[in-house]
């Protein structure tokens, strides 16, 4: 880990306990991908990096060993988590079910307004994908989900996505970053408007199990070529 390069930024006028400021800024950054699996994580180096001791910086690396972001290596000690063809497919295939069930609720359930911001949000994605904008990108495919999930109505469905987010978003991340026929997306994206708009929910859900498995077999063959270095 290069402190020189890494980029991890912490607001310190953040008004949580100081050990809450380095957890969110290193969770950012493993997200973002700026701490990349597999990386160590030097308390020494992140604190100097930070402007912190290294006490908050080691209780912040521990709370992300409770929430599956950092493992303890013997011998190395701690380093992010690797992102294995295991963990994709079982993160991914509750997504799968969830995001068929959303797109078939919100073809029933959807009004016009959200209908309206959906179609914004997939032009601003399809914008993003032309400037090649990764961060516009990720930030534009979040919305658009959020978007149809909020649309179902159906709060359990709602809290079950967002206790998955975080997880969901790490392989949103790789997703994005490693895929480059953004075309394939948008017009995926575009069916799905598709499907709602004419209320046609057996192909909502058709596109959703297709759009969520072509992002498990992008992640995987990402992984795939990392580990083949």
């Amino acid at each position: 880990m290069d402190k020189d390069t890494l980029n991890v930024n912490v607001n310190l006028n953040d008004y949580l306990p100081l050990r809450d400021v380095v957890f969110n800024a290193l969770r950012k950054a493993i997200l973002s991908g700026d701490l990349k699996p597999g990386e160590r994580l030097m308390e020494k180096q992140l604190a100097e990096k930070m402007g912190v001791s290294r006490t908050p910086v080691r209780e912040a690396i521990r709370k992300l060993e409770l929430e599956g972001f950092v493992v303890m290596v013997p011998r190395k000690g701690a380093q992010v988590a690797e992102i294995t063809e295991k963990d994709i497919q079982d993160v991914l295939e509750v997504r799968g079910a969830l995001e068929e069930l959303a797109v078939k609720l919100a073809c029933k359930n959807m009004d016009d307004k959200d209908l309206s911001n959906l179609k914004r949000v997939m032009r601003e994605f399809s914008e993003a994908a032309k400037r090649e904008d990764i961060e516009m990108m990720i930030e534009k495919d979040v919305e658009f989900h959020d978007i149809i999930f909020r649309s179902t109505k159906n709060e359990k469905l709602i809290q079950i996505v967002n206790n998955l987010r975080e997880q969901i978003h790490r392989y949103r991340v790789a997703y994005l970053k490693s895929f480059d026929n953004f075309k394939v997306i948008n017009e995926e994206h575009e069916q799905i408007v598709f499907a709602i708009e004419n209320r046609d929910a057996t192909l909502g859900e058709s596109v959703a199990a297709r759009h969520i498995k072509n992002q498990e077999d992008a992640v995987i063959q990402y992984i795939r070529k990392g580990t083949s270095k």
